[in-house]
């Protein structure tokens, strides 16, 4: 039995898998070996998650940000960046035209935007925002806003909140201080640790091909297990006008899919998405096959709203609504899960949160 297989055989008997042995997964380079890779993703998968795939409608209201980070289109000192800050009433209309549409949970995102992160004024527009959001739609609410206060995230956790992303993008300290310059890593860290204790679920994410290494990789997935994040996201370095890595490389998307298939590996029971920020619909599929169970990044078509990574690709053509994906999810013998199912599982994950919570105290 080559090596490949008892490490296989090892993650899908649910074995702790050694640093060592996760490097040589993200080595495989073999067409063959990255299909037994995929595969038994895709078993695990189907083990906690069935046939079954959720899908994260994406109103991104704001592109104002304070940060200048080397990496991201909207960073503070981008002149060429589209800027925009979306009233209320026209995000909840697009996060409306979502839930419409069969969404499960709408993602509230925007760039770290001062107008509604140094004053109550702004506080308040986020927490009515949130409110009318849920009110209206019915549907789990995830925030995207950068770094929050503890008074933002207990604010925002009381309106309606369910989830709060917060990505550190590597766990290399010294990466992090090159892609989000002048920023605080244990800040932003803490930031997560203080939401969940507010009772948000929270969802990690990384970059790759930004200059990780491998052990570098091996360390965010040790540190995502930390942290008990219920939703863990890789996503591809795509190169922005008017940034520092503006000439830096994207990386072949394999890394990407190869990724995704490890987080799968390690962490079977966890929401890991397939995201459309990157390709539009273009090796949707890919990383489907390599053990996704979530679509994010759906906008309405004509909306007015933009992605992050890839600011206008596929939208207007509709492409990243839902029936946009839909081929997709058939090519890859996939369905859209009942609404009640994404219900089920928030309510199971939060139950699983709060008991680990007490667990922890009572230990110290």
């Amino acid at each position: 039995m080559k090596n490949l297989d008892v490490i296989l055989d090892k993650a899908y008997n649910r074995q702790v898998i050694s640093d060592d042995e996760v490097k040589f997964l993200l080595g495989l380079n073999d067409e063959k070996d990255l299909a037994a890779l995929y595969l038994t993703a895709r078993d695990l998968k189907q083990r906690y998650f069935s046939n079954k795939l959720f899908l994260y409608g994406f109103v991104y209201f704001s592109t104002y940000c304070r940060n200048d980070c080397a990496f991201c289109f909207y960073r503070e000192s981008n002149g060429s960046s589209r800027r925009y800050r979306k009233t209320v009433s026209e995000a909840v209309g697009s996060a409306y035209r979502l839930a419409d549409s069969g969404v499960h949970l709408i993602d509230l995102t925007m760039g770290e935007d001062p107008f509604y992160l140094q004053s109550e004024s702004g506080l308040k527009k986020l927490e009515s925002l949130v409110t009318q959001v849920k009110s209206t739609t019915k549907l789990p609410v995830m925030i995207s806003p950068g770094l929050l206060s503890v008074e933002y995230l207990s604010a925002l956790s009381k309106a309606g909140a369910d989830w709060y992303a917060c990505y550190q993008e590597t766990h290399n300290r010294e990466l992090f201080s090159r892609l989000r310059l002048g920023q605080d890593y244990d800040r932003r860290f803490l930031a997560k640790q203080q939401a969940r204790e507010t009772g948000l679920l929270i969802e990690e994410g990384i970059l790759t091909g930004v200059g990780e290494s491998r052990s570098d990789i091996v360390t965010s997935m040790k540190v995502m297990k930390e942290t008990g994040a219920q939703q863990l996201r890789v996503m591809s370095f795509n190169p922005q006008a008017g940034t520092p890595m503006s000439d830096h490389p994207t990386p072949n998307r394999f890394q990407e899919f190869k990724i995704i298939a490890l987080m799968r590996l390690l962490f079977p029971q966890k929401l890991i998405p397939a995201s459309l920020d990157i390709d539009g619909v273009k090796n949707l599929k890919y990383r489907l096959d390599a053990g996704a169970n979530v679509i994010t990044s759906l906008i309405p078509p004509l909306s007015g709203f933009s992605g992050v990574s890839q600011v206008e690709l596929d939208i207007n053509e509709g492409y990243r609504s839902v029936d946009g994906v839909k081929h997709v999810i058939d090519e890859s013998e996939l369905e859209i899960a009942p609404a009640s199912e994404y219900l089920r599982w928030i309510t199971d994950a939060k139950k699983k949160a709060i008991q680990k919570s007490t667990i922890c105290e009572a230990v110290i």
